[in-house]
């Protein structure tokens, strides 16, 4: 566990960079929104930054949210948090977390959105989701490829009624490898708009970008950012 005062420190740089990497863009502040990542991160780094004036936190596990969820609900500091499930979901994992985040950035598959609707027609309530588009092709990740995804977005508007598609979200080939990643994020800004055309749906996120890329992706177009290594640290290993 970090101490406070290094955590609100790390998270007011994240902030002066972002900042700085909106306005070489010429983009406003406000259109992006940062999310921490606070993936094996304690409940009590979570309420650190939360102190510092931090509203979205993402995480990749729904038992290890709900766990953080639970210890933070008696701090003041974490009343009105947005927690957003930015790690794959596995379908038989879709009842949980239907209706738990403000968010889910990782909808890959029509198992899962079937799951996420189910759940979601017996709780009656609507649940926002991106769609994650593995920009690369690459075999050993999750994400949808990208010529895949216009079957699903069809199917997601045509089938459940229940998810509320905003948009997509990627994971770039290689980590943290600021400009090198630029490319990646351009072909989802790409995608997203040949989906609104296709939809007529505004779809207006677009999640993508991390501590050593996330410059590069508001220049593409990003409005989500995941940033966790540079304002909580290393992760700590998985216990």
């Amino acid at each position: 566990m970090a101490t406070e005062a290094p955590l609100a420190e790390r998270y007011g740089r994240v902030l002066e960079r972002l900042e700085a990497a909106c306005a070489a863009a010429g983009r406003k502040r406000e259109s992006v929104t940062l999310i921490a990542a606070s993936k094996l991160h304690s409940a009590a780094d979570v309420a650190a930054v939360a102190r510092a004036g931090q509203v979205d936190f993402g995480e990749n596990y729904v038992q290890e949210a709900r766990q953080k969820r639970e210890s933070l609900a008696g701090d003041p500091a974490c009343r009105n948090l947005r927690w957003h499930m930015i790690g794959h979901v596995q379908s038989r994992k879709a009842a949980q977390a239907a209706g738990a985040f403000a968010l889910i950035h990782t909808l890959d598959s029509r198992k899962l959105a079937d799951g996420l609707e189910r759940r979601l027609a017996v709780l009656e309530a609507r649940q926002p989701v991106l769609m994650e588009v593995n920009v690369a092709g690459e075999p050993q990740k999750s994400g949808l490829m990208a010529e895949d995804t216009p079957a699903l977005a069809d199917y997601i508007v045509e089938n459940c009624p229940h998810l509320e598609l905003l948009g997509l979200m990627c994971l770039p080939p290689v980590f943290d490898a600021g400009e090198a990643a630029r490319p990646h994020f351009a072909r989802l800004f790409a995608l997203r708009e040949a989906l609104r055309a296709r939809l007529g749906l505004p779809l207006p996120e677009l999640s993508m970008g991390m501590s050593g890329d996330f410059a590069a992706a508001v220049a593409e177009g990003a409005t989500m950012v995941r940033i966790g290594t540079d304002i909580f640290g290393p992760r700590p290993p998985k216990a």
